[in-house]
C-alpha cells in the first residue's frame, strides 16, 4: 500500500484555510471589497496561492460571521447593504442587548465591575478620530468601543447569547466602516459615561434605557447616512 508522505514545506490545509480567511476578513473590514461585490473562489485560490477546498472553507467560515453570504448558483459576496437592512441589524440589538445588560447587572461579580471601569477608561482615553482620516473612527477606537460594550454585557454568564452579540456587532461594525462618518451633534463620550455609571450603580431599568436610546440614535445615523448616499 503506497503511502503519500506529506511535503513539510507545504503548510497544512487547516493553516492555509486561518490566514486566507485572516486576509479576507480584514480585507473586508477595511471596505476593499464594496457592499455586494463577488468573492469568486477561483479568483481567490489563484490570488492566494492556494486550493479551492482551501478557500471555500475559509469562505464558509466567513458566512457564519455574516461577513459573507452564500448566493443561490452563484458563489459568495459580500453582505449587501441597505437601510432596511441596517434597521433589521438595529432592532435585533436593540432587542437582545440590553436583556443581557440587566442579566450582568444581576449576576455580575466584582471582576466584572472591575473589567467595566477599565474597558470604559480605555474607550475614553482612546481617540475617537485620527489624521489624515479622521471622518471616520479609528481602528483603535473601534476595538476598543467593541471591546466596552462586550464586557458590559459579558456579566450575564451566558456564552450562546455572547455569540449572538458578536455576530450582531461584526454586521453592526461592518455598516458602520461603510457609512460612519463624525457626526459633531452627538456626544457619544457622554453617551459611554452615563452608560458605565448606570451599570455599577446597579440600576438595570436606566442602564437598559441609556443603551436602548444609545442603540437607537446609532442605527438612525447610519440608514440617514445610506439613504443620502
Amino acid at each position: 500500500m503506497t503511502r503519500t508522505i506529506p511535503n513539510p514545506a507545504q503548510p497544512p490545509k487547516q493553516m492555509l484555510s486561518e490566514q486566507v480567511y485572516a486576509q479576507l476578513r480584514n480585507a473586508i473590514m477595511r471596505g476593499e471589497y464594496a457592499p455586494g461585490a463577488a468573492l469568486k473562489p477561483q479568483d481567490l485560490a489563484k490570488q492566494h496561492g492556494v486550493s479551492l477546498a482551501v478557500v471555500r472553507e475559509a469562505l464558509v467560515r466567513l458566512v457564519g460571521e455574516g461577513l459573507a453570504e452564500r448566493l443561490t448558483n452563484r458563489g459568495f459576496a459580500v453582505p449587501a447593504f441597505s437601510a432596511h437592512r441596517w434597521q433589521q441589524i438595529g432592532e435585533a440589538r436593540r432587542t437582545i442587548e440590553p436583556v443581557l445588560l440587566r442579566m450582568s447587572i444581576e449576576r455580575g461579580d466584582v471582576d466584572w465591575e472591575g473589567d467595566v471601569r477599565a474597558a470604559h477608561h480605555r474607550l475614553a482615553r482612546t481617540p475617537a478620530f485620527t489624521p489624515p482620516d479622521d471622518e471616520y473612527y479609528s481602528e483603535a477606537w473601534a476595538e476598543a468601543h467593541r471591546v466596552f460594550h462586550r464586557t458590559l454585557l459579558q456579566g450575564c454568564g451566558n456564552p450562546v447569547l455572547l455569540e449572538t452579540f458578536d455576530r450582531l456587532w461584526v454586521a453592526s461594525e461592518l455598516a458602520r466602516r461603510w457609512s460612519a462618518h463624525r457626526n459633531p451633534e452627538r456626544d457619544g463620550v457622554d453617551e459611554h459615561r452615563r452608560l458605565e455609571e448606570a451599570a455599577l450603580a446597579r440600576d438595570p431599568d436606566t442602564a437598559a434605557d441609556i443603551l436602548t436610546r444609545h442603540l437607537t440614535l446609532t442605527t438612525a445615523a447610519l440608514a440617514e447616512q445610506e439613504g443620502a448616499g
